[in-house]
């Protein structure tokens, strides 16, 4: 079950589509789709928890609260509106791609890719693109 909820004004279109593609890379992934909750909110929202959960004192444009099971898929994702926003215009994308883009990342991570080294960035850059072009709603 993929729930939306929002701590903002924004409100995300197209919340079925997206929910049937996100629970189509878990199971091209070969993982199952446990509880998963998206929190769209503002950077000081995110921040707060950044620096009570992780103890980072930054602005981040995701952040993900594994609570998966084995190969099924449980958790938190936190996701700044704002950064989005700021992150689409620094590398000339559409404010929906790069929604899509953190959306499927937090995916991503639960599906046990990492993006710490260049390396891992660099495989986990390619398996986000190949979900975007996986999206039959755009």
């Amino acid at each position: 079950m993929i729930e939306f909820y929002s701590e903002t004004d924004f409100e995300l279109e197209n919340s079925q589509e997206i929910s049937d593609w996100i629970s189509l890379i878990i199971s091209t992934e070969k993982y199952k789709e446990g509880e998963l909750v998206y929190v769209f909110c503002d950077d000081a929202y995110l921040h707060k928890l950044n620096v009570q959960f992780l103890d980072h004192d930054t602005l981040t444009d995701i952040i993900s609260f594994d609570n998966s099971l084995g190969k099924q898929i449980h958790g938190e994702i936190y996701i700044s509106v704002e950064r989005v926003k700021e992150n689409s215009k620094t590398y000339s994308v559409s404010f929906q791609d790069e929604l899509h883009r953190v959306i499927i990342h937090g995916i991503l991570h639960y599906c046990g890719y990492k993006d710490k080294t260049e390396e891992e960035a660099a495989l986990m850059r390619t398996k986000e693109n190949e979900a975007l072009e996986k999206r039959s709603f755009l």
